[in-house]
Formats: structure tokens, sequence, C-alpha cells
């Protein structure tokens, strides 16, 4: 069996309620209307044919839930989303083994309930939080509530980038080109998300806490070397005035807390990259996913270059065992197969 922990789907109640809250509808109109499968089951099914024994866990696409209203309506956005995920793992199960929750980002009390709801009374098998939350990092003491819940439960939390044409280049202007936000943003999102937890003490305070990032960890496993010798010189490049900006209480080298994040395979085929994060991050911290639809061929390229991909990789029958399947029972506590 393949397990697909992050393909991305839009369930029809959301999609529609969101379309009417945000000001952002007339962009998603477009971008769901080229892709279809991110609400028609029936093409969605169709191309999940194609490949013998994979099944998708959900979560929902981007943009995060915050970003679509104020708090008030995000929460009812989170809650509509968490619906509709859970009624299509029920009514589909064999398709679907699993969903992610969706989290109101900017409404703290409402979001900590809905991680309770969420996992205790839908069965959801983890949350999906994105890089930033409307432009705040993730490690301010605010969000840290939710860190500790989550260690609680003893489930994963998807971690995904965001980032939008606003953030420019350059600081002399004023809007990002050519989508560079999104080609060269995102891995940077990740990055710094996972770095800014990292010197947070997340790990150190949570040290079973499983955090799953979109795209293999993003830039960290391929600059290794940067981010090993050169934070063990943390503040050597700090002027004396700013020393404020380094100092941190970590018990460890910085290299050491990168390695305990995890990974999925959505690197679209690509095998370099994908053996790479491999080494960085070990065999039992990769995931397979796809980031299915938002391919050329609008669903079907990414889950087939992916799975070619892994099939492509010089490894043991029970180690690709693993990334298709085992390291997402163990960390979503799936039942085994019979």
């Amino acid at each position: 069996m393949k397990i697909d922990i992050f393909p991305h789907i839009f369930p029809k109640p959301f999609h529609e309620k969101m379309l009417q809250s945000s000001e952002r509808a007339g962009f998603m109109q477009k971008r769901v209307r080229e892709i279809p499968v991110m609400v028609d089951l029936d093409l969605r099914f169709r191309i999940m044919d194609q490949h013998p024994g994979y099944v998708q866990v959900l979560t929902l696409a981007s943009p995060p839930i915050e970003s679509f209203g104020d708090p008030k309506t995000s929460s009812e956005l989170a809650r509509i989303a968490n619906d509709g995920m859970a009624e299509l793992v029920a009514k589909y199960p064999d398709r679907f083994p699993a969903f992610v929750a969706s989290l109101p980002m900017n409404n703290m009390e409402a979001c900590l309930l809905e991680v309770d709801r969420a996992i205790k009374t839908l069965g959801a098998r983890g949350i999906q939080i994105f890089s930033n939350v409307n432009g705040r990092p993730l490690d301010e003491p605010e969000f840290r509530p939710l860190f500790e819940k989550m260690a609680a439960h003893d489930l994963p939390i998807w971690l995904h980038p965001s980032r939008s044409q606003n953030f420019p280049d350059y600081q002399t202007e004023k809007i990002s080109r050519y989508e560079l936000w999104w080609v060269f943003g995102w891995p940077y999102e990740t990055s710094i998300a996972m770095s800014r937890l990292v010197f947070a003490g997340i790990f150190d305070t949570f040290p079973d806490l499983k955090i799953i990032t979109h795209h293999l960890g993003a830039m960290i496993p391929y600059f290794e070397g940067r981010v090993g010798p050169g934070l063990d010189q943390l503040g050597s490049r700090t002027s004396d005035a700013d020393q404020a900006l380094v100092t941190h209480n970590l018990k460890r080298r910085p290299l050491d807390y990168f390695r305990m994040f995890y990974g999925d395979t959505a690197l679209f085929g690509a095998l370099a990259p994908l053996e790479c994060g491999l080494a960085f991050f070990g065999i039992d911290h990769i995931l397979f996913g796809s980031d299915m639809p938002f391919d050329p061929e609008k669903g079907t390229m990414y889950i087939r270059e992916t799975i070619r991909a892994v099939d492509s990789m010089t490894l043991a029958p029970a180690e690709r065992e693993k990334i298709f399947e085992g390291n997402a029972r163990r960390l979503l506590k799936l039942p085994k197969r019979n």
C-alpha cells in the first residue's frame, strides 16, 4: 500500500463557504476551475485508481484559513473544513484512511478547542499549520500552547509553507515577480520556520514532538554544511550590540534538532534531492507525500513521478515499505493491515 500523507483537497461545503467569505475568492475560483480534482471526487478516484493500493490522508489546500477573514470567520471555516474532511473519511474509508485538521491560527482560544474536537470527536490524525500566521512567526509565545497540546496528543503537525507575491524579492520593490515568491520563497519560508522553532527550544521542551515538513525539509538537508558548522559559530557575525539576536539556550548543536523533523517526498519526482533528504533525516523520518493535485497535469503527474522517484532509490524492500506505508501508520497511529 502507498499512503500519501500530503495530498490536498477542498470538501465541497468548505469550498462553497470559503468563496463567500474571502476577498481572495476571485483568485480561488480561478485556481479551482483550473484544478477540478480539488472538489470533484469522481475525477480524484479515477486518478487514484491508476495506482493500485494508493490511498490519501487528506489535507486542506492553501491558503491558510486565518488568511480568509477575522477570528470569528476563520473559526467557522475551520469547523466546516474539519467536518467535511471527517465526512469524506467516514464515507470513503478505503480511499481516505485519515484526515489532518485545519485550524484558525488567528484565534488561539478557538484553535485549541478545535484541536481537541477534531482529534477526539472527528478522528483527525494530526493538524496542519503554515510557516507563518498572517506574517507572524510560529515561535511567538502565543502559539506555544498548540505545540504543547500536540505533544500531549502524540500526533504529528504538518508544516506547510505560506508566502504570497506581496513579499518582494528586493527591498526596492513592492511585489515579487515571475512567481519566485513560490519557487524559492516557499522553501525559504519552511526553512526559517523550522529554524525559529529549533532556537525557541521546541524540541528541548517537547522532545517527542513530531513535525512533518512539506517538501522534505525544504532547504535544510541541502545546506547541511552551512546549517551545521555555520550555526556552531552563531554570534561570530553579529556585533556586540546585537548579541541578543543570537542568544539561545539549546542543550545540543543546532544541527541535531533539525534532524528531529520529518519530511515528505513531495519533490515532484526529483531523485537527487530525495536521496539528499533521506541521507539527512534517515529512513524512519521520511513519509510518502505527493502534493497532488498541483501539477501541470492537474492531479496525475505528481503521484506518478513521486512513486517513480521512490522506486528508483537504492533501498531494501523493508526501507521502501517504511516510506510508502510503515512510517505513516506509526506516526498517525493507523491500524495495521490484516
